[in-house]
């Protein structure tokens, strides 16, 4: 590949690497998972890269892209792996405002949050990330009626999870 497709790739990975974090955090438990799968993410961005046609933007496109790697790695890891739970907690909170109300509550959703399907998280995920429903449904390849319907039960279920 050339050089100028390569530095095109980096710009844009750089910009939106926290796109990616975010998600590797929603789907894994622990450091070496979060970074086996950022690694992986990238390079499946990397080989998809010379066909992003940019009718998107870079960012709606390597969330697609992102959301499916990590859900064919998570349902590929559920078959033959356990992993252990990870207290995420911290990473959301900074030390000289720390607030144990804050922190019980971020853990809380979180829990619920790895009780949904694939689909429900990532849903969720871009929710919370102030995301609009046609950038919702464009990722997901869902309609906007059906991101938003899926959305109001997705709301419900965690309800019922964090209130039972």
């Amino acid at each position: 590949m050339n050089q100028d497709l390569e530095q095109a790739f980096v710009k844009q990975l750089k910009e939106n690497q926290n796109i990616i974090h975010k998600i590797c955090r929603l789907y894994t438990s622990g450091e070496d998972a979060h970074n086996d799968l950022f690694q992986e993410i990238t390079i499946q961005l990397w080989k998809a890269y010379p066909k992003f046609r940019g009718e998107s933007k870079f960012s709606t496109w390597a969330y697609r892209v992102a959301l499916n790697t990590a859900i064919t790695l998570y349902r590929k890891s559920t078959r033959s792996v356990q992993t252990s739970s990870f207290d995420m907690g911290n990473l959301f909170v900074k030390q000289e405002e720390y607030n144990y109300e804050e922190e019980e509550q971020i853990k809380l959703m979180y829990q619920a949050v790895h009780q949904l399907n694939d689909i429900e998280k990532a849903l969720v995920f871009m929710y919370l990330e102030d995301k609009d429903y046609e950038e919702i449904s464009e990722t997901l390849g869902i309609s906007q009626v059906n991101a938003r319907v899926k959305m109001n039960r997705i709301k419900t279920k965690l309800r019922k999870i964090l209130n039972p």
